[in-house]
């Protein structure tokens, strides 16, 4: 069965209904597992936060809550492979974690984001 591993860029899609935003939706609704980086908690909450306000961060970050995702704690291993990530590639911090997630569990990114374009041995499925 195949999995799914959200992107922050993923799950803003959804919160703010642009292009791509219903295949999300219907990823989220079918039976394929969907998981998604501790980080992207932070970057929902501090991203609505900055463009919107502390009210609309902090109910966007409850949104997220309620949403059918496995999240992926920070482990040693997580760790190491994000940082392994990082010193390859030009990327944020944030987008590294991300990715490890992702490789670690053996899932295609979902995303719009531009960086994870050159990590080649990551899965990845773009939103248009």
């Amino acid at each position: 069965m195949p999995a799914f591993c959200l992107d922050t860029s993923a799950i803003l899609t959804l919160r703010d209904d642009e292009p791509g935003a219903e295949r999300v939706a219907m990823l989220l609704e079918g039976t394929d597992p969907c998981f998604a980086c501790f980080i992207t908690r932070m970057e929902v909450l501090y991203r609505v936060w900055k463009d919107e306000g502390e009210r609309s961060g902090r109910l966007a970050y409850e949104q997220l809550q309620s949403l059918p995702i496995q999240w992926v704690d920070q482990t040693e291993a997580l760790l190491l492979e994000a940082s392994r990530i990082k010193a390859l590639h030009r990327l944020s911090v944030a987008d590294a974690w991300i990715a490890a997630a992702a490789l670690l569990g053996r899932a295609t990114l979902l995303h719009k984001d531009p960086e994870f374009e050159v990590i080649t041995e990551l899965d990845q499925d773009w939103l248009a």
